[in-house]
């Protein structure tokens, strides 16, 4: 007699078992539940602009303080966050 098997249990030698039951293949999730808020990308694009303004405006002479290492900081954070959420976008 035939025992019956468990999803748990390992496979005896040479007994055929799909890739999903074995847990090496896990299920893909709906398409539904990776949608970002239409918000993330206008916060992308804001975040690129704000970026490359006050990189070309410490450069230009035209911020307070005259040029300062503290505005191309500023600048390059905040292009560093908008290519952060950009990797988040779905």
């Amino acid at each position: 007699m035939m025992a019956k098997r468990t999803e748990n249990s390992k496979p005896k030698l040479g007994q055929y078992v799909s890739p999903t039951q074995s847990g090496r293949i896990t299920q893909k999730q709906p398409s539904e539940s990776k949608q970002s808020s239409e918000t993330l990308g206008v916060a992308i694009l804001q975040m690129f602009a704000f970026g490359l303004l006050v990189i070309s405006l410490n450069y230009l002479q035209v911020l307070p303080g005259s040029t300062s290492p503290w505005y191309l900081l500023v600048g390059l954070g905040a292009l560093f966050g908008g290519f952060y959420l950009a990797t988040r976008y779905h």
